[in-house]
């Protein structure tokens, strides 16, 4: 088939074309950036703004399966810009669809789409999405992937959200290098009692999930208009976890702690400042970071299992030894950026 992969040139996205290569698809990126390493693959490459709808149009045409990757993440900045790349950007994404009969559209979703301050243990796809937000990339996101939903025309245009959480392995350009980052900075501290259990996703096995999803879809409508948890089948201890992360990056354990309630209060604070003060640049903390590290949020991976064989290719064993081999290949500076 010829894919069309957005933000083919990030983390999960430059996973995901790799392995629609390795499986002998023809492969294009729509991205904003120049990557090298899309060069290298071969691949056809398109820049372009996702709310440029005629740009989006053009990068849909003869195309027979869009993998809708790209976003905005973090949790600051303006509403506009996060509602007009994630959500107007997805609608552009499902217009050109459209308007270029392409068959299949597998949105990258987010479960922080039905994060509702709550923990949520083994949760399945029935969580309603919340009525209030604590950041604008999750409503962003939920708004995007109820549009992906609805477009779902089972004579037409077949589509499936998946929902990955905490996304980890190598080459990865966000939450490891930030984790370093604070590490070194002498900045990371335990938020909560450090009970709190978590759902990870192993980058290969999150692309994987969206190929098993394609080819759902190509083959059948079970999993079509329906939301998806991806993420490894058992939870881990989050701090347990990390402290992992650090290990293989050579430093130690977290030992600082910093109370729930008192993350939290800091985190208002934060908000107020910086929003009173104009700032871009993301807190130290904000009340949706410091829910996120004190709670637990694990979910249900039956449903993707059941419709559409959702089967991980790497252990989170094998996982964290392939981290710890990228990490050594690839040392870190003080402040947490990957020296060439």
């Amino acid at each position: 088939m010829k894919a069309l992969v957005t933000g083919g040139g990030g983390f999960l996205g430059l996973y995901i074309v790799e392995q629609l290569c390795a499986a002998g698809h023809d492969v294009r990126v729509f991205s904003r950036g120049h990557y090298p390493a899309l060069t290298a693959l071969g691949v056809e490459t398109q820049q372009g703004d996702l709310r440029d709808v005629k740009a989006v149009a053009r990068a849909c045409e003869k195309i027979d399966a869009v993998f809708h990757v790209a976003a905005l993440p973090g949790v600051w900045g303006s509403w506009e810009t996060y509602y007009g790349i994630n959500t107007t950007g997805t609608r552009n994404v499902i217009s050109g669809c459209r308007k270029c009969a392409v068959e299949r559209l597998i949105y990258t979703s987010s479960p922080s789409v039905v994060f509702d301050g709550s923990d949520h243990i083994n949760a399945d796809e029935s969580l309603p999405y919340p009525t209030q937000w604590l950041c604008h990339y999750p409503h962003s996101k939920a708004l995007a992937e109820q549009a992906v939903l609805a477009a779902n025309d089972l004579a037409g245009l077949r589509t499936v959200s998946l929902r990955p959480h905490l996304i980890w392995g190598p080459r990865d350009n966000h939450l490891i290098p930030r984790l370093i980052r604070k590490a070194r900075a002498g900045q990371l501290r335990q938020v909560g009692r450090g009970a709190n259990v978590v759902s990870i996703s192993y980058v290969e096995n999150a692309a994987a999930a969206h190929l098993q999803a394609e080819e759902s879809l190509r083959n059948s409508t079970t999993a079509a208009g329906r939301a998806y948890f991806i993420n490894e089948p058992d939870a881990v201890n989050l701090w347990n976890w990390i402290n992992l992360v650090l290990a293989g990056a050579g430093l130690p354990p977290v030992t600082r702690r910093i109370s729930a309630t008192m993350a939290w209060y800091a985190g208002s604070v934060f908000e107020t400042a910086w929003k009173l003060s104009g700032r871009r640049h993301e807190p130290p903390m904000t009340r949706f970071v410091a829910v996120q590290l004190s709670g637990s949020h694990s979910y249900s991976i039956a449903a993707a299992q059941r419709d559409f064989d959702y089967r991980p290719l790497v252990t989170v064993e094998e996982g964290l030894r392939r981290m710890q081999s990228d990490l050594a290949e690839r040392p870190f500076s003080f402040n947490g950026e990957p020296q060439a």
